[in-house]
């Protein structure tokens, strides 16, 4: 048998021991799935716009993206949901022409009971206590000091007579999808208007212009990012990311094989939902959809690409449904979209959730936008998440095997007699790993049926270049138990 050293010389004559290390066969472990959050800045930020930068967690993300910006409450409800993640944040600067946007709370008061105001700004509470017979004016004020004293809110407040203005931290679309309400938690939980107070709400509106992201995804080079968070549903925005993953020439494509997907979020009514859901088509974005949280659409999409992340990088293929998504506050019932709908909605590109008795979301099917096929029909195979994820795993495991084994080899025709443990390949030595690959990889629960895939796998020499190997791989992914039917054909005596 010839051993194949790459580095110890075979005329060497200095005795005694030479060792020569070589990993082609321990190397077990897959590389970090990282997230990437691209959230806008303030301009105490420190971070520098449109460059990739590795998160040292929710503080850190303050410091870099600033009090209350969009980039520091993303990167907090990811983190609260995969703690243990590796997070990269993708910093922006407010577009140069944008505008902030702003909503009011106009306070009229008779003769006004003591209590406290349970104002919810962006679904976090912003208690405002009130004195008995306190004016309108004082009140306003008092509702502008207690938004401030909350640093790291998205907007500030300012009181002029008895109006109460707020104005978004960041400038552009996010700022419109800020809420602002009373008394989420209702009278069950304590939360009253106090009597004789009359606040009117004007909702967040008139924020404009998204900054671009052109510079910012370039800038990120060939770094794989698994899990995407976007803060914007704009079509501009999402074509960018869309470019930017493609299979051609993107994240995707054979040149490239970094892979990734984005999550993001879109609030709205389920005929809404439709209208956005099928105005898409791409198999690397999912939209969770939702109407009436108090919650903000950028923060719904960090938080579900957490809780998704923290699943997928455990098993690619385990359904996500009944995970649990933390740091969003639940639609009020009224507003929760009923079966119907939701079965509607995955078929439109919008991904659903359920709520339970205790108000907590949990995520109940993740789809990617992907609908059609290139000709309009319909088409489900990049459907489900657990599907692009459990694909990229599979390649990479591919991948990882054939630079491992195959590195430094020559390759010799089938049917030529060589020594045994030489560096040379043949097409038949080269199938016969690719069918040992794919029966570990279905023993792990990633793929199935290996004795079609090797009845259907061809491995042949490249007619045109004797130094390249053609492999037609017919894997079939795992399933996921989604839907279990059951008819109850009983009887009676």
């Amino acid at each position: 048998m010839t051993i194949p050293f790459r580095n110890i010389p075979a005329n060497i004559r200095v005795p005694l021991f030479y060792a020569e290390v070589n990993n082609a066969l321990a190397n077990s472990g897959g590389q970090a799935q990282r997230a990437l959050i691209i959230g806008q800045i303030t301009s105490t930020g420190l971070a520098t716009p449109n460059m990739p930068l590795l998160s040292q967690g929710p503080s850190d993300a303050i410091t870099q993206g600033g009090l209350g910006s969009t980039l520091a409450l993303m990167t907090a409800a990811y983190l609260l949901n995969d703690p243990a993640g590796e997070v990269w944040y993708l910093p922006l600067a407010d577009a140069g022409g944008g505008t902030a946007a702003t909503g009011t709370i106009a306070i009229a008061a008779t003769t006004v009971a003591a209590g406290v105001l349970a104002l919810y700004i962006a679904g976090q509470l912003v208690p405002v206590p009130i004195a008995a017979l306190e004016t309108a004016g004082s009140i306003a004020t008092a509702i502008a000091a207690a938004v401030n004293a909350l640093t790291n809110l998205p907007v500030t407040a300012s009181a002029l007579s008895t109006t109460v203005t707020l104005t978004a931290v960041n400038k552009g679309l996010t700022g419109n999808d800020i809420d602002i309400r009373l008394n989420y938690q209702g009278a069950a939980n304590g939360e009253v208007t106090p009597a004789g107070l009359v606040p009117t709400i004007t909702a967040m509106a008139s924020g404009a212009t998204n900054p671009t992201l052109t510079t910012a995804l370039a800038n990120c080079g060939d770094q794989p990012f698994d899990f995407i968070v976007c803060p914007y549903t704009d079509s501009t925005s999402l074509n960018a990311l869309q470019a930017w993953l493609n299979d051609s020439s993107g994240r995707w494509s054979w040149s490239t094989q970094v892979y990734g997907g984005v999550f993001t979020a879109y609030r709205g009514t389920a005929g809404s939902q439709t209208t956005f859901g099928t105005a898409r088509n791409d198999q690397h974005a999912s939209v969770m959809g939702f109407y009436d949280s108090p919650t903000p659409n950028w923060v719904w999409a960090a938080a579900v690409a957490g809780a998704g992340a923290q699943s997928l990088k455990a098993d690619p293929a385990m359904p996500l449904q009944t995970v649990p998504v933390y740091g969003v506050l639940a639609p009020p019932l009224a507003s929760q979209f009923i079966l119907s709908e939701r079965n509607t909605l995955l078929y439109d590109g919008i991904s659903t959730f359920t709520v339970d008795q205790g108000g907590l979301v949990h995520i109940e099917n993740l789809i990617t936008t992907y609908q059609t096929n290139g000709f309009g029909q319909p088409d489900s195979s990049y459907l489900e998440v657990e599907t692009m994820y459990t694909l990229m795993y599979v390649l990479r495991s591919l991948a990882g095997m054939v630079t491992r084994k195959y590195a430094r080899v020559k390759l010799g025709a089938d049917g030529g007699t060589y020594a045994p443990g030489s560096a040379i390949v043949t097409p038949s030595s080269i199938r016969a790993d690719i069918i040992a690959a794919y029966q570990a990889l279905e023993y792990d629960g990633y793929v199935q049926n290996s004795p079609a895939f090797a009845k259907g796998l061809i491995v042949q020499q490249n007619a045109t270049n004797p130094n390249r190997v053609d492999v037609l791989w017919p894997g079939t992914l795992i399933d996921q138990l989604r839907v279990f039917a059951l008819l109850a054909q009983f009887r009676l005596q």
